[in-house]
């Protein structure tokens, strides 16, 4: 396990800016050592341990961008339509093996080699053929054109993925078009998760008139999911700091981090902070974020542990910008921060200097054709039907105090914090 210091932290109980507590957080957690080979098929998400050189060109041979005809650049019709002799045919996946001579052209397919002498590509629709078979190509075609030079996407030796970029689909592509089947990763992270909380139990089980089925657990598991983490569910704890604490020195034995939902918050039942001082050190439990102020950061027996809120919302949006770096940060990732998207303000709203606040928003075309932001009718941190409803956040900056429509806003979709 990635093991820290419990005072590798050190700051005090002050509320702390969003960027500078997962910048924090993010620095001070190392990646995990461990390296592990996956099949080119599995590789998704994961994040590359050493960087991904290529071994060939691509393409690996000059061929054609287009069906049509191949010409010698000094034969290229200057002023008039000139005739050509077809000298042959190139399909893709042939070898072009017949050299073409002055005055000829040849057949040729989209991703075929260029035969030897030839440079330049007609369009097949560019062309005519004259009443004796011979092909007619019109003046004005620059040399070079529709041809794909071997080496053009990525040359030989070209460092195309540095180590801790985290692969997509189209990286899998670029690694199966170099011709890998296999990459080297970093290890899963290993992440423990509970929710805690009498007022919740879990859906299928008995509820109580007064108790609530618990949906955090199910949300933050999903989200562990897409950051391709190994994920360990350890169900509700109810509210009992000596219980809480037993069970968090438990998870820190084999895992790299501890991740819970609820109880961080200043009420006599939330027990996860009391829990946390008892069995390590906790560093901080205020971040100036709405939703989301009480947010736990603490150190169990040198793993890492991050309490989210009991509001769905909160837990969401601290998910997103405080516990995906840290596992980011875990797994040896390169984590640039999301980048937001400037659109107009379609609503009103007020805020207080000094906190950064995330509004629920959806995106609409306007009439003018530009793109506006609406915020979702109803307040609150426990709407769930407001991050289903919704298309993504509003950031709004600490210094940020009032918003009308038509001030232009910073958008995050939920697709860039997953």
């Amino acid at each position: 396990m990635a093991q820290i210091s419990d005072d590798c932290f050190a700051f005090g109980g002050q509320m702390r800016p969003i960027d500078e507590t997962a910048a924090l957080i993010a620095s001070k957690l190392s990646a995990v050592e461990e390296v592990e080979t996956v099949p080119l098929l599995l590789a998704d998400g994961r994040v590359l341990a050493k960087k991904m050189v290529a071994s060939l060109p691509l393409p690996p041979f000059t061929n054609s961008a287009v069906d049509g005809y191949a010409v010698r650049g000094a034969d290229l019709p200057q002023t008039v339509e000139t005739a050509f002799a077809v000298a042959g045919r190139v399909q893709a996946g042939m070898a072009a093996n017949e050299p073409v001579r002055p005055g000829q052209t040849v057949r040729i397919f989209t991703g075929a080699p260029m035969p030897d002498g030839v440079d330049t590509v007609f369009m097949q629709e560019d062309v005519s053929i004259d009443g004796s078979g011979r092909i007619l190509l019109p003046p004005g075609l620059k040399k070079g054109a529709n041809v794909r030079p071997a080496g053009e996407d990525v040359a030989l030796g070209e460092a195309v993925l540095p180590a801790g970029h985290r692969m997509r689909p189209q990286d899998i592509a670029l690694a199966a078009a170099l011709g890998f089947t296999e990459l080297q990763v970093r290890r899963r992270i290993r992440v423990a998760v509970f929710s805690t909380g009498d007022e919740i139990v879990a859906p299928g089980d008995m509820r109580g008139p007064a108790q609530l089925f618990d949906s955090n657990r199910f949300m933050l598991t999903a989200m562990l999911a897409r950051l391709c983490c190994d994920i360990t569910d350890l169900g509700i704890l109810v509210d009992d700091s000596r219980l809480i604490a037993e069970k968090l020195s438990e998870a820190a034995l084999s895992h790299d981090l501890i991740l819970t939902s609820g109880g961080v918050s200043t009420g006599e039942a939330d027990c996860v902070k009391a829990a946390v001082e008892s069995a390590g050190t906790l560093v901080f439990w205020r971040v100036a974020i709405k939703p989301g102020r009480p947010v736990a950061m603490g150190v169990i027996d040198g793993t890492p542990l991050i309490g989210l809120p009991g509001n769905p919302v909160a837990s969401f949006v601290t998910f997103a910008h405080i516990a995906r770096p840290a596992i980011l940060a875990l797994a040896g990732a390169l984590q640039p921060p999301p980048t937001p998207i400037a659109m107009r303000a379609a609503f009103s709203y007020s805020k207080k200097q000094g906190r950064r606040e995330y509004v629920r928003a959806s995106v609409r075309a306007a009439a003018d054709g530009c793109y506006e932001a609406t915020k979702f009718p109803r307040e609150g941190a426990g709407l769930l039907s407001s991050l289903v409803a919704t298309d993504g956040l509003v950031e709004l900056g600490e210094e940020i105090v009032r918003v009308e429509p038509g001030h232009t806003v910073q958008f995050l979709p939920y697709s860039s914090l997953m």
